[in-house]
């Protein structure tokens, strides 16, 4: 799909019932992709995949560009990469909360832990919100991707429940959302032995 491609604008013709089914067969097999790794459509095959009840035919060509993309981009893999990134470049501050009503609050770990065992694990997200992504509702859409080290290992698209009229409202609510998932992600690291560093990154 082009970058300021908007489904949800398309004004071509009804499918007819073969062509609904072949529809949503299609999408259903791109969300499998997605889920074996080929996270770089995510975001597409999510905004296609409203229009499973009633698609237009050229919902249906912009799922076939997306089948030719993947037939060009097929060498596309995972890489699975264990060492430490380097994060030199970035500058972290430390805060004084002394004076503010989040004095003294600490990180709550469970008491029933594994014994950590391994090589430490960095936990990196990258969070992004696309502000009226969908023209017609005004919502946005929040994008995660979350790294181990350095191997992708977790990703997340969706549109957002609530409608923001500002780059910040939607960036803030696509936060909130990466801090839930890293948090979960933290846990079940922490739950299997894995031994996590305590800073993630987003």
């Amino acid at each position: 799909m082009d970058s300021n491609s908007h489904p949800e604008l398309d004004t071509t013709y009804f499918c007819d019932e073969v062509e609904t089914k072949i529809y949503q067969s299609l999408i259903g097999a791109t969300q499998w992709v997605i889920s074996l790794g080929r996270f770089d459509i995510g975001v597409h095959v999510m905004s296609l995949g409203s229009f499973c009840v009633q698609p237009r035919k050229g919902h249906l060509d912009a799922v076939k560009r997306l089948y030719g993309y993947l037939c060009q981009m097929k060498e596309g893999t995972i890489r699975y990469r264990t060492d430490m990134p380097d994060l030199t470049d970035l500058k972290f501050e430390d805060y004084d909360w002394s004076h503010t009503v989040y004095s003294g609050a600490r990180e709550e770990y469970p008491t029933n832990l594994l014994p950590a065992r391994g090589k430490p694990v960095q936990q990196i997200s990258y969070v992004d919100a696309n502000l009226y992504h969908d023209m017609l509702s005004g919502k946005a859409v929040t994008a995660l991707l979350h790294m181990l080290n350095q191997t992708p290992i977790d990703w997340y698209s969706r549109k957002q429940s609530t409608v923001e009229t500002a780059t910040f409202g939607s960036e803030n609510v696509a936060a909130r959302t990466g801090i839930e998932q890293i948090r979960d992600l933290k846990y079940t690291l922490l739950y299997l032995g894995v031994p996590v560093v305590d800073r993630a990154v987003m």
